[in-house]
């Protein structure tokens, strides 16, 4: 313990000035993290950083794949419903404390503990876990923990993705000692270790030298906390930063000026314009398909958004299972769009409200899409509101149209289907189109329940084609990801899901 505590103080204050540090990543979030307990994980910041700090049972590579981490195998019975985790054997946690199920169990308890304001969605689907977090039951029936490197969870009802539940933040594992809530001092078993955390301003970690994966190859990582892209783009261009994320509104000047130092990759996220299903003309799918072939999408696409992203048609995005790049979105086609509005007994269109949040791009688009509907008779209201008085319109089916974006919880065609169109999710659950059909739901459970990956792959395809032919959007594109990276850095890649990049092959080079 003595040297730790002195290994930590040389690497604080070797790292006072990070900038002439050549051991020291230097990195940044746009907000202080809400915690650095895993329990008590609600952000993407906070994600990030537990990411670092702690190890999961399973955990997500930095092209979304779900890998190892303290369990080295897993099996599902046949009905997707119960699951068994083996346990790698000799990992400690960063004070010499070896790391059992035990501290597993303990673990998941402390993140659906009575009265947490820990977002635990992802351990509910364990049997008993509602009981135990609303106070009915002293412990969690569907948790059993048979011997020191032996989990096993029992679910409620079957799901072939409870295992990328456990990749994410609040599944952490924390010693079986913690206390309710160690943020100040955070305790894992990860790549990095906690040295300092000034509120605001920067974390500072160290590298776990025992790492079970292998110990980093930088020696410390220095994360700023910088909200202003200006700012970060110009403490990036002072060597002050080792990476930057370029705004759309940015690109073209970063790619004229810093063309050699970007990397570029499709996120997994869905832009797009959800249309109410059940509002009057809405209802009828030819409409719906009018409005998707009255939009200029390539034309917005490349102007607005200097063409990073990619046409959408459908819902799944690209590198996730299900996506079909072979299927062609809906054509700009004016003429179309009228005549499918005539079939549908609106020759004349009738009036809309498109309801947006503040976001700057988001103005431009939906003025774009503004003019292109009304060109086609669609006389287009914009309403601009606050992302929260947005929000509870849209929950609420008080909206025509809502512009917006989907990012993944976890990288799964289920995240794409699930969520946002099976009728069970309505509103709140993220059915902002309030779509409604039984074929569709029916495929979208089997597609969560099957153990065929074969099937899985196959019936994503099927629902996002089904998807597709309901027009329940307006389908605009996925997203590019852009970063800059500093020349002298290498083993690092933009991830395809925030928590899949660790740092550990990071280095920069003297």
């Amino acid at each position: 313990m003595r040297r730790l505590a002195i290994l930590l103080v040389l690497v604080a204050a070797a790292c006072a000035d990070a900038g002439q540090d050549s051991g020291t990543l230097r990195y940044y979030l746009t907000a202080d993290p809400v915690s650095l307990d895993p329990a008590l994980s609600t952000d993407v910041q906070s994600g990030e950083m537990i990411t670092m700090l702690f190890d999961n049972l399973v955990r997500f590579d930095v092209d979304a794949k779900l890998v190892p981490g303290i369990a080295t195998r897993w099996e599902v019975d046949s009905t997707a419903s119960v699951y068994t985790f083996h346990l790698r054997s000799g990992v400690t946690f960063h004070d010499g404390q070896p790391l059992t199920a035990k501290d597993v169990e303990a673990s998941i308890l402390r993140a659906l503990a009575p009265g947490s304001r820990g977002r635990h969605w992802p351990l509910q689907p364990i049997q008993g876990a509602s009981d135990y977090a609303e106070g009915r039951a002293g412990g969690i029936s569907g948790l059993v923990v048979p011997d020191d490197s032996t989990v096993v969870f029992t679910l409620r009802e079957p799901l072939n993705i409870f295992p990328k539940f456990l990749a994410m933040p609040v599944a952490a594992i924390v010693p079986a000692s913690a206390g309710a809530d160690f943020s100040g001092n955070p305790l894992g078993s990860g790549p990095w270790k906690f040295v300092s955390w000034q509120h605001d301003n920067a974390l500072l970690f160290a590298a776990n030298e025992s790492y079970w994966g292998g110990r980093p190859e930088s020696d410390s990582i220095r994360v700023r906390i910088i909200p202003e892209a200006s700012t970060q783009a110009a403490e990036f261009e002072t060597g002050q930063l080792s990476v930057v994320e370029i705004p759309f509104s940015e690109t073209q000047r970063w790619e004229q000026e810093h063309g050699d130092l970007l990397q570029r990759r499709a996120a997994i996220r869905d832009f797009y314009i959800a249309i109410n299903t059940t509002r009057g003309p809405l209802a009828d799918v030819r409409v719906r398909r009018a409005l998707n072939h009255a939009v200029n999408v390539e034309t917005i696409l490349s102007t607005i958004m200097a063409g990073r992203g990619v046409r959408a048609a459908g819902a799944i995005p690209p590198g996730v299972s299900g996506h079909d790049p072979s299927r062609k979105p809906y054509e700009y086609d004016p003429e179309r769009a009228r005549q499918l509005l005539a079939e549908a007994g609106y020759p004349d269109g009738f009036p809309l409200q498109l309801w947006r949040s503040q976001r700057t791009e988001i103005a431009r688009v939906s003025q774009a899409v503004q003019q292109a509907l009304g060109a086609v008779g669609i006389t287009v209201e914009i309403l601009e509101r606050d992302a929260t008085s947005v929000r509870a319109a849209v929950r609420n089916g008080e909206t025509d149209l809502f512009i917006g974006d989907w990012y993944a919880d976890y990288p799964d065609p289920e995240n794409f289907t699930w969520p946002l169109f099976h009728s069970r999710n309505h509103g709140p659950g993220g059915n902002y189109a309030f779509l409604s059909d039984p074929a569709l739901d029916a495929m979208i459970v089997e597609l969560r329940t099957t153990t065929d990956e074969a099937r899985k792959e196959e019936l994503a395809r099927l629902v996002d084609t089904r998807v597709f032919e309901l027009a329940p959007w307006i389908f605009l594109w996925f997203p590019e990801d852009m970063w800059a990276t500093q020349p002298d850095l290498s083993g690092w890649r933009i991830p395809a899901v925030f928590t899949g990049q660790r740092w550990t092959e990071a280095v920069v080079s003297e």
